[in-house]
């Protein structure tokens, strides 16, 4: 397969690259290989009077879910020059790709300090699974970042290996990033998917951080109901993305974990979040440095999220950075 379509960002246009050499044998083996084929939009957003700075909504078609995807890709002035520290930030229920950059005000800290941003959508979209759409916590929008293994969703709602395997290999492939210096961030259940992407994959993202995560999902309703539905009765399964049973497993190079969790946040008083068991758990592990921080008065919105993106990519650049 080839990626000769519209697809690398530079500062004035979406531009084709040269083809890839193809891989007959591992094209044959992978039919549903991503072939992104449309620049749905493309902004001017945080540049200087020098430049212009442009942020890109993406879609392809997924071997993984093997529906359209979207995602949105911010470019700083700095990837312009040399290849740049990039940060992925993961969505929460009921979200796209398009809520965080509309929202959060991310992309100034971006430009700032130079990195890429880069966020992909919550689950797969038009995949025909019965009941998809019947339920805000299920389904469409609500892909937990887990690889489903019951029957019914295991051939679409792949969202761990999407985003970890064939996202990852597409960002790598089209986009100036430097590939030992990246991070990862979310909200809500994207917090859960950021947190679980970082102690599944040691060394593979630097840092890792979150807006009020759904921190033990197998312990919480919300959990309780998509890890029953995408990975079958067997809870010893439900582990492998749950941030609280990894981290107390995590033997990888020392991680830096940040979480800020509101006390006037609905989802953490009726028990979803249980942001206390990852305190306690990581606590148990002198490889992971955590710091969690309960914010007087903030609920589960964005403006919460907003509020603190700075600290968050103040954060991560003292680690990308230094």
């Amino acid at each position: 397969m080839d990626y000769n379509i519209p697809f690398y960002y530079d500062a004035l246009q979406v531009r084709p690259t040269p083809k890839l050499p193809s891989d007959k044998d591992k094209a044959e083996e992978h039919n549903h290989h991503v072939r992104p084929k449309d620049t749905i939009y493309s902004n001017c957003i945080w540049g200087n009077s020098n430049e212009i700075v442009k942020e890109s909504r993406y879609s392809h078609v997924s071997r993984e879910t093997k529906t359209e995807m979207t995602f949105t890709v911010f470019m700083p002035s700095q990837a312009k020059k040399s290849k740049a520290p990039a940060i992925w930030y993961l969505s929460g229920l009921t979200c796209n790709d398009e809520n965080f950059i509309q929202k959060a005000g991310a992309q100034r800290e971006a430009a700032h300090y130079g990195f890429v941003l880069i966020s992909p959508d919550t689950s797969p979209r038009g995949a025909g699974v019965e009941g998809e759409t019947e339920s805000w916590d299920l389904g469409v929008g609500a892909g937990f970042y887990v690889d489903a293994t019951t029957p019914k969703w295991t051939n679409n709602y792949r969202m761990y290996s999407y985003i970890h395997h064939e996202l990852w290999d597409i960002v790598k492939s089209h986009f100036p990033i430097i590939e030992d210096k990246q991070a990862i961030m979310g909200h809500s259940m994207g917090g859960h998917g950021a947190l679980t992407a970082a102690l599944k994959n040691p060394g593979k993202f630097v840092s890792a951080s979150a807006f009020a995560p759904i921190s033990n999902p197998s312990q919480c309703p919300w959990g309780e109901k998509a890890f029953n539905a995408y990975l079958g009765q067997d809870k010893e399964a439900w582990k492998e993305y749950d941030s609280t049973e990894l981290v107390r497993q995590y033997n990888g190079p020392l991680l830096h974990l940040l979480v800020d969790q509101g006390t006037e946040d609905k989802f953490y008083k009726e028990k979803q979040l249980l942001t206390e068991n990852l305190q306690q758990a990581a606590a148990t592990n002198e490889k992971t440095r955590v710091e969690i921080n309960l914010r007087e008065g903030y609920d589960h919105s964005y403006f919460f999220v907003s509020t603190f993106i700075p600290n968050h990519f103040l954060f991560h650049s003292k680690i990308l950075i230094g």
